[in-house]
């Protein structure tokens, strides 16, 4: 069913657990995994552009229980693996300590993707955490991204989670989001008017030589160029499985939302291409803990506004799924205990950010009782 069905790709760092260093050593780390793991069908690793980093990919879920369980079988294999390796599992969207620039891994198109961007991508080690959502077909997919555009900002400052560049603190709550701004096509999507628009704009970029691939988009969100999914690509590396699973369930609720907006022939927004780079920018700057820019109205506001803001425009959505719980307590733990960027900051180093990070990155292992201190505002 269109809009039902969802899966989460997470993106990680291997890191050393005595100077917090990324290594690279995912060979052998996903060599240890191995494929698939066992209770989930379809769900995988896979390795990621350069040898520090791993990615786990959950099968086809309807619910956020089995959502979450694929999260956790997901994390536990790869941090087992990484520990056999006498390393560390951390998500996180960029390295946090400093570290020498590691080797790209070995294939073709990695080997033409290195050759293209040159020193945009020496050492680019961001991670994130990337929503597939189930659509009937192209055409509907294009269509539900155009109604997405306004709201992937605030997924962004829900995210944020890579305050720290190389032992450096960027002022940012979302380095990485900077970092992937140096690539062609970034950021919000254009509005299309239809799938063979998106396609020949894509096209377009190849030809231009500014894509390696129709694959490298770089957009926060696009029809999947792999699967039946619109595939939304905001937000930083999850932290916790809480976070991803939130990132999941509130991104389903803003499909389902334009799904039925399509339904009833309302037609997405044409919000400025401007205002959406301003949006994102200070998503990636402030998170939470700051003003933001609503691009429908085109105003500085609170970005705790936003946030409710998005859950008003999806709330049916969620009660619908059941989901509605699980949203609430999980926008409940980053107000008392913050995004992941402030808990990184809070930590008081970089390298307590990186301790800090291998718990938080392990399923099971962040208690409750230590989510407090946020000054995010009230949804």
């Amino acid at each position: 069913m269109s809009g039902a069905t969802m899966g989460v790709e997470e993106e990680f760092l291997l890191v050393d657990p005595v100077d917090g260093r990324t290594a690279p050593k995912a060979p052998q780390v996903l060599a240890r995994a191995g494929g698939r793991p066992p209770h989930s069908p379809g769900a995988g690793f896979h390795a990621e552009l350069l040898q520090t980093q791993v990615e786990a990919v959950t099968g086809v879920c309807t619910g956020l229980d089995d959502l979450r369980r694929q999260l956790h079988e997901g994390r536990s294999r790869l941090a087992g693996a990484a520990m056999a390796e006498g390393l560390r599992l951390v998500s996180t969207g960029t390295p946090v300590v400093a570290c020498p620039d590691p080797p790209f891994t070995e294939g073709e198109r990695f080997a033409r993707i290195a050759d293209m961007y040159a020193g945009v991508v020496a050492g680019y080690q961001s991670c994130g955490c990337h929503v597939h959502v189930g659509v009937e077909d192209r055409e509907t997919a294009v269509a539900v991204v155009n109604h997405l555009r306004p709201w992937l900002p605030t997924l962004l400052a829900l995210s944020v989670n890579s305050p720290f560049d190389r032992g450096r603190d960027t002022g940012y709550a979302s380095w990485r989001m900077l970092e992937q701004a140096r690539f062609p096509g970034a950021g919000v999507p254009p509005w299309f008017s239809d799938a063979a628009d998106h396609d020949r704009r894509v096209e377009r970029l190849v030809e231009a030589g500014v894509l390696a691939d129709p694959a490298m988009t770089f957009w926060l969100a696009r029809p999947s160029p792999r699967l039946p999914t619109v595939e939304v690509r905001a937000a930083d590396a999850a932290a916790t499985v809480d976070e991803a699973v939130l990132q999941a369930a509130l991104t389903r609720a803003l499909v389902r939302r334009a799904l039925d907006d399509l339904a009833a022939g309302r037609e997405a927004p044409r919000v400025d291409d401007q205002v959406c780079a301003a949006a994102v920018w200070s998503a990636a700057r402030y998170g939470l803990d700051g003003p933001g820019v609503d691009p429908v109205r085109e105003v500085r506001v609170p970005a705790a506004r936003l946030v409710a803001d998005l859950v008003a425009h999806v709330r049916p959505h969620l009660e619908d799924t059941g989901d509605l719980a699980e949203v609430r307590s999980g926008l409940d733990m980053l107000r008392r205990a913050g995004t992941g960027a402030a808990r990184q900051r809070r930590a008081g180093s970089a390298e307590a950010a990186v301790a800090m990070l291998i718990t938080q990155t392990a399923p099971g292992a962040w208690s409750p009782d230590e989510r407090v201190g946020s000054t995010a505002g009230r949804t």
